[in-house]
C-alpha cells in the first residue's frame, strides 16, 4: 500500500453543508439562520458569558478564596507506607516512586509524616519530616537525613 493509494475509513469525514443553493436543500434563502436578528447578520453573535446587557452571572456572584503562587508544595508520605521496605534500606524519594507509593515526586521533594506505625528500621533521606515521624524512625532504630 503507498500513501497516494489511502483513503479514509467510511464515514470518517463528513461533507460540508453547502448553505444558499436553492429552497430544495433544506439550506437556501436565509442559510439556516432564520430571519433578522443579531445571529442572521455576519459576524453576529455574543461572547460566552454575556446575558444580553444584564449583569453577568460571573459578576454578580462575590470573589471567594486565595490561592497562595509559593505555596511548598511536598509529595507527603506516612511512616506507615514505609513498612514494605526490608530492614536496613534507604528510602528516599525515587525509591519510593519506584515501589508504587508515590505517584510523582512534587517540586519541594518529599515530607514524611508521622501517622501509623513502623516496624522496619529505615535510612530515611528527605527534605522534610515532622518530628513524629523522626521520633518514630528513631526509636525503632532507623536514621533521618533531611537534605
Amino acid at each position: 500500500m503507498k500513501i497516494h493509494e489511502m483513503s479514509p475509513q467510511e464515514g470518517a469525514k463528513k461533507s460540508a453543508k453547502r448553505l444558499g443553493r436553492g429552497t430544495g436543500s433544506g439550506l437556501g434563502k436565509t442559510s439556516g439562520k432564520g430571519h433578522k436578528g443579531q445571529w442572521a447578520r455576519s459576524g453576529g453573535g455574543v461572547r460566552i458569558g454575556f446575558e444580553g446587557g444584564q449583569m453577568p452571572l460571573a459578576r454578580r456572584l462575590p470573589k471567594r478564596g486565595f490561592d497562595n503562587n509559593w505555596k511548598k508544595v511536598y509529595s507527603v508520605v506516612n511512616v506507615s507506607a514505609l513498612n514494605v521496605f526490608n530492614d536496613g534500606d534507604v528510602v528516599d524519594a525515587e525509591a519510593l516512586l519506584n515501589a508504587g507509593i508515590l505517584s510523582k515526586i512534587e517540586p519541594y521533594g518529599l515530607k514524611v509524616l508521622g501517622n501509623g506505625n513502623l516496624e522496619k528500621a529505615l535510612t530515611v533521606k528527605a527534605k522534610a519530616i515532622t518530628g513524629a515521624a523522626k521520633e518514630k524512625i528513631e526509636k525503632i532504630g532507623g536514621k533521618v537525613e533531611v537534605l
